[in-house]
């Protein structure tokens, strides 16, 4: 489910931006606010279920184990991958309440496009393709 998931995620937060991008200049709708809302929200239900992954799957009692750190597939699940995806939640989390606070529209623009855009960047870069050094025998797709 969480692999699944994260094409939802991508899906909203494209959605997200090019709405933002689209309305720029125009005013900051209600269907807008909804849709940075719901992006949050998924992005939130996907920590959520990455954490559980995270702790049955046992990455975190790898953290201490010698050797992960010069493995490249150990040391991104049990590290990179992590902390990418908390500080992309966090600048989407940030991008939905900062938007809410703004006082005009271009603002709101702009933050929408600002934060939700630093945090796809993010979770585009965390994400274990596998065409990354080390993943080709994961064949996700």
């Amino acid at each position: 489910m969480h692999s699944a998931l994260r094409w939802v995620v991508l899906v909203l937060l494209v959605l997200t931006l090019v709405k933002a991008w689209q309305n720029r200049s125009g005013a900051f709708t209600k269907g807008q606010g909804k849709l940075g809302l719901f992006t949050m929200i998924t992005l939130h239900v996907q920590l959520l279920l990455g954490l559980v992954l995270y702790m049955m799957k046992g990455w975190i009692s790898m953290l201490g184990t010698p050797g992960v750190m010069e493995s490249t597939v150990m040391r991104f699940f049990a590290v990179e991958h992590l902390a990418g995806m908390l500080i992309a939640i966090l600048f989407g989390t940030l991008g939905h309440s900062l938007v809410k606070r703004a006082s005009d529209d271009a603002l709101k623009h702009r933050r929408q496009l600002r934060y939700f855009g630093i945090a796809l960047l993010i979770i585009v870069a965390s994400i274990p393709w596998p065409f990354r050094p080390g993943f080709e025998a994961y064949g996700w797709f």
